[in-house]
């Protein structure tokens, strides 16, 4: 009796070059984050005619903003439990579905309040996409270059959050605040049907599921390009947990202590990036500097969590991730610190906002790929999604917070010494995972899982 070989996902992709196959799922995922990245930013850009129609003062704006944030949260919550069970690309389109939706119903809104409730019910979705994006590109990306793929996947948000801001400017002067919305109604609604024909299901996703297995050697097949394993049964390659439900699986078999620290770090990131994000061009403007000086200089920030973004990857691909990310946490409160003793010297200030970014927003990115690796297949897009959500909460209140930290401290120095220590406990938090593991840790979900 001949016994069928067995071979793991891992050794399949890590033995083939990346092929064209592979490429197309990153580059259909980027136009994915790119479009939530557009619609993510979309009440941003059109805050200033939605104020002019209605007569809204920034704070009645308020609900509107907060309900998007909160909407990011309960739906990274609900999707990525749901991506777990019903496979990643169904998961994708529902998201894509829900937000696209969602957005066009927005542009025939009455009220701030129908308004509102819409931005919620649209974050729902776009708190869905992104972290099974993530998870997706992930799964498909050889070990060796998985953090930089992710990476390169997850700018896409990015691309998109800042082309939204010239087509945006260009529509609202021809058509009008409702023409952005749309436009990021349509686009996700208008690319459904192209998704369902070429996005492949998760290669992970379908070696957990025995029922799959034609299915699982059809996608094989398209990534190396001929039929060399279509003998082998072809595994996860990590443990598929008992639980019934993804969500236990956090905090089983060594993950509880790691589940909570990664939770911290996420919250602490976010915390800072929002409240920055939300109240650094106010500190600006009360420091002296013009509303065009003020942006560009915070244009900064996000430029150095591009490129930040893409060189951790590098370093995460080469050495201890978790060693890179605590010490670019480190280092990013550091830089805080100085924020506040160079905010009258704009040329200073430019290059601290700039390591500022390189260091939250990159270590953020960072941390997204890193979190794709440590958990099992069958948990993997309830682990990136509920660490987002998090992560969202600390968001929400960095953003809301940030006027009463500024009335209580009164200075910049003191303002920005406070919103150092986040980073640092990001950096302790980050360090203790290292520590809990006496091998070295990489992205790898194999590795990862076996623990």
């Amino acid at each position: 009796m001949t016994i069928k070989k067995t071979v793991t996902i891992d050794e399949i992709i890590s033995s083939s070059k990346l092929s064209l196959y592979q490429i197309s799922v990153l580059v259909l995922c980027f136009i994915i984050v790119a479009i939530d990245g557009f619609d993510t930013a979309s009440i941003g850009y059109i805050a200033p005619a939605l104020r002019q129609e209605w007569g809204l003062s920034p704070a009645q704006l308020g609900p509107a903003f907060g309900a998007g944030l909160f909407g990011l949260m309960i739906g990274a919550f609900l999707m990525g439990p749901l991506a777990d069970r019903i496979g990643r690309k169904k998961a994708i389109l529902i998201s894509m579905f829900v937000f696209g939706v969602g957005t066009l119903i927005s542009a025939f809104s009455t009220s701030l309040q129908m308004l509102t409730v819409m931005r919620f019910l649209i974050g729902i979705g776009l708190g869905g996409a992104m972290p099974i994006c993530i998870a997706l590109t992930s799964e498909f990306s050889p070990q060796k270059q998985r953090v930089l793929l992710v990476t390169l996947s997850f700018c896409g948000f990015t691309a998109g959050f800042a082309l939204g801001g010239e087509l945006s400017a260009q529509i609202i002067a021809s058509y009008g605040w409702r023409g952005v919305l749309i436009l990021g109604g349509i686009a996700p609604l208008v690319l459904i049907p192209f998704l369902w024909r070429l996005l492949p299901e998760s290669v992970r996703y379908l070696a957990v599921h025995p029922e799959k297995a034609a299915s699982l050697h059809k996608v094989i097949e398209r990534i190396v390009g001929d039929k060399r394993w279509s003998e082998h049964t072809i595994l996860a390659g990590d443990a598929v947990g008992k639980q019934k439900s993804p969500v236990s699986q956090l905090f089983v078999g060594g993950f509880a202590k790691r589940t909570l620290l990664i939770w911290v770090a996420y919250f602490c990131s976010l915390f800072v990036f929002y409240l920055l994000s939300s109240w650094l061009p106010t500190i600006m403007k009360d420091a002296g500097y013009s509303i065009p000086t003020a942006a560009r200089i915070g244009a900064m920030v996000p430029l150095g969590g591009t490129i930040g973004a893409i060189v951790l990857a590098r370093m995460m691909d080469k050495f201890n991730p978790c060693a890179v990310l605590s010490g670019s946490y480190f280092l990013s409160g550091i830089a805080l610190i100085s924020l506040g003793y160079v905010i009258h010297s704009s040329g200073w200030l430019a290059f601290v906002a700039f390591w500022i970014g390189f260091g939250v927003v990159g270590a953020q990115t960072g941390m997204n790929a890193f979190v794709a690796g440590i958990y099992p297949t069958a948990a993997r897009a309830t682990g990136i999604a509920w660490a987002l959500a998090v992560g969202r909460i600390g968001s929400i209140i960095g953003s809301v917070i940030g006027g009463a930290l500024m009335m209580t401290l009164g200075n910049p120095q003191s303002l920005f010494q406070v919103i150092a220590a986040p980073t640092a406990l990001a950096a302790v938090a980050l360090f203790v995972v290292n520590s809990l593991h006496r091998e070295r840790i990489t992205p790898a979900p194999v590795a990862a899982d076996a623990h």
